[in-house]
């Protein structure tokens, strides 16, 4: 099982976690892989937590992700990184948006948005790229590609061909809105 690859993606309810398992998903097949995809755990409704496996390799068994698992945690925020963190690998990599989203108990005024957490997360030892992905996807053309843009970066590290990723995009997106997200994944595969 050493040659399975899991990818652990997580937001929050509207941030379009499922297209980017879509699309992962789809372009893992296209490279030849078995892949399976988790339904959406949490609340998806907006607002909610969202998480969503994705496996894929010679042959996958089960779209489960256990604690410390992870190869990869493809994160839309930073507090759902954070929260997520233990199912990473040691020296696993995190792809990580660096918008906040002030989860309700903030919002309310109960509790205060966590600082630093990008630098605790390194200092656990993950390998962080965080990318300013709101900046990005506004960019290309609409904030609502942002899970557009972290799916680039994640291809990029992946080191998957970009071609198959682009013909992913074609494929699963409605023809009105492939040239925004061709350039959403763009932007996002060129960022450091």
């Amino acid at each position: 099982m050493s040659n399975v690859k899991s990818i652990l993606i997580v937001g929050v309810g509207g941030q379009g976690t499922l297209l980017a398992s879509r699309l992962l998903g789809g372009a893992m097949m296209d490279e030849g892989y078995d892949v399976k995809v988790s339904e959406v755990h949490g609340m998806s409704q907006r607002g909610g937590s969202v998480e969503t496996y994705v496996r894929y390799g010679d042959k996958v068994y089960s779209p489960l992700i256990s604690l410390g698992e992870a190869d990869v945690l493809l994160a839309f925020e930073q507090l759902e990184a954070a929260r997520y963190l233990p199912y990473l690998k040691k020296g696993g990599h995190i792809v990580v948006n660096t918008q906040k989203m002030d989860p309700m108990p903030v919002v309310a005024g109960n509790a205060q948005y966590p600082q630093g957490l990008l630098d605790k997360m390194s200092e656990q030892g993950a390998n962080v790229l965080a990318i300013d992905a709101l900046s990005l996807a506004e960019q290309a053309g609409s904030a609502k590609a942002v899970n557009v843009v972290l799916i680039g970066a994640l291809a990029k590290r992946l080191g998957t061909d970009k071609e198959i990723w682009l013909r992913t995009i074609e494929k699963t997106v409605p023809p009105k809105f492939i040239e925004m997200n061709k350039k959403a994944f763009e932007l996002g595969y060129n960022a450091e």
